[in-house]
C-alpha cells in the first residue's frame, strides 16, 4: 500500500508574497489535526503538510490527495490566500520571525546509496524554504534499500521532466533520501510537484508500483548504474536521464 505526506505553501495572490502557515492552519508533527476521511493537516516550518491514509488503489490515492487539497484550498480562501504547489519559495523576514520557522531536519533521514544519515540541511539563503512530496511504501525491511534505489530510478529521475527546481536540493531531496517506518519506508527525494495534477498523482502511483515490482522480480543495480542515477537527480542532468531511459524500462 502507498501513502503520502506532501508539503505546500500559502501565497497572497494579490501581492505574490509567501505567507507562513504558523498559527493559521493548526496541527503539528506530534499532533496532526484530523480533517475527516482519515486525513490530517499540520504546520511544518512555514509550509503546510497533509497526511493521507494507506491506499490500496490508484483511485483511493487520488481521492485522498484531492480531499486534502480541497480542504486546504477552502482554508486558504477564507484567509484571502491561495495554495502554491512548487518545490521552493523565498519568504520575507517578517514571515520567518517565529521560532518554528527556523526548525530544520529535527528527525534525520538517510541516504540509501551510502547507508549513512544525511547531514542537517544548511543553506546560504536563510529565506529559502522547500516542499517535499514524500511517498510512503509498505515493504519488508529486507527490501527497503533496494526499493528506495529503484524509486530513484523510476520516480526521482523521470520526475525531473516535471521538476527542474534546483533550489530545493540545496536543502532536501538528494538521491536516495529516505526514512525507515514500521510499515516500510518513506521516500523523501521527490518534491511536491506531482500533486499539482491528477495525471501526475496517477503517474507517481504507477511508477512506484513499477519500482516495487522491479525489486520483487529480483532486479538490482550495479555500482556504476547507481552513480549515474545519483548524478542524474542531484545535478538535474536531463542528458543522463535519456541514457537511463534507454537502459531501463522506466516508462515501460
Amino acid at each position: 500500500m502507498l501513502g503520502a505526506d506532501p508539503e505546500l505553501f500559502l501565497v497572497n495572490p494579490n501581492t505574490g508574497k509567501f505567507i507562513s502557515s504558523i498559527g493559521r492552519i493548526g496541527g503539528s508533527k506530534d499532533f496532526p489535526m484530523p480533517i475527516g476521511e482519515e486525513c490530517a493537516v499540520q504546520e511544518d516550518n512555514v509550509a503546510v503538510e497533509f497526511n493521507i491514509p494507506p491506499c490500496k488503489t490508484a483511485d483511493d490515492f487520488v481521492k485522498y490527495i484531492n480531499y486534502n487539497l480541497s480542504y486546504l484550498t477552502e482554508r486558504a480562501k477564507e484567509m484571502g490566500l491561495e495554495l502554491y504547489i512548487k518545490p521552493s519559495a523565498r519568504f520575507d523576514e517578517d514571515e520567518l520571525a517565529h521560532p518554528a520557522a527556523q526548525e530544520f531536519g529535527c528527525e534525520p533521514d538517510f541516504n540509501a546509496w551510502t547507508g549513512k544519515p544525511n547531514p542537517r540541511p544548511q543553506c546560504n539563503d536563510p529565506n529559502l524554504r522547500s516542499a517535499g512530496g514524500h511517498i510512503h511504501i509498505g515493504c519488508t525491511k529486507k527490501n527497503a534499500l533496494s526499493i528506495i534505489k529503484a524509486m530513484d530510478l523510476f520516480v526521482g529521475c523521470p520526475l525531473l521532466e516535471y521538476d527542474q527546481d534546483e533550489q530545493r536540493r540545496l536543502l532536501y531531496g538528494k538521491a536516495g533520501a529516505f526514512r525507515y517506518k514500521p510499515y516500510g519506508v518513506e521516500y523523501r527525494t521527490a518534491s511536491n510537484v506531482w500533486i499539482s495534477s491528477e495525471k501526475l498523482i496517477r503517474w507517481v502511483w504507477s511508477q512506484t508500483q513499477k519500482a516495487v515490482d522491479w525489486v520483487q522480480q529480483g532486479n538490482s543495480l550495479t555500482k556504476e548504474q547507481g552513480e549515474m542515477i545519483q548524478q542524474c537527480i542531484n545535478t538535474n542532468d536531463m542528458n543522463l536521464l535519456k541514457v537511463l531511459e534507454k537502459e531501463f524500462p522506466i516508462h515501460g
